[in-house]
């Protein structure tokens, strides 16, 4: 079986994380990948939920920016934002 190079780009302190762990599981971060790959292949999906923080959704940023906005002015109490 013929292997080729693949380059990743990933944050510096991402990928010092996934090495510290996977080594802890006695692997490294090439056989780490190359598990994740075959699980795609073999289930033609990313084997694991991809979902949006409903907290940064858009609809939930611009009520929490009107909410800020209505607490600079004055019109906001503590009380207020913990109610809504």
């Amino acid at each position: 079986m013929a292997t080729t190079s693949v380059t990743i780009r990933m944050d510096e302190n991402l990928k010092k994380q996934a090495e510290t762990l996977f080594d802890e599981m006695g692997m490294n971060m090439t056989t780490a990948i190359n598990i994740f790959t075959k699980a795609v292949v073999r289930q033609g999906k990313i084997p694991f939920e991809i979902a949006v923080d409903p907290l940064f959704t858009e609809t939930n940023m611009k009520a929490l920016r009107q909410a800020v906005k209505e607490a600079d002015e004055g019109k906001l109490t503590a009380h207020d934002l913990i109610q809504d």
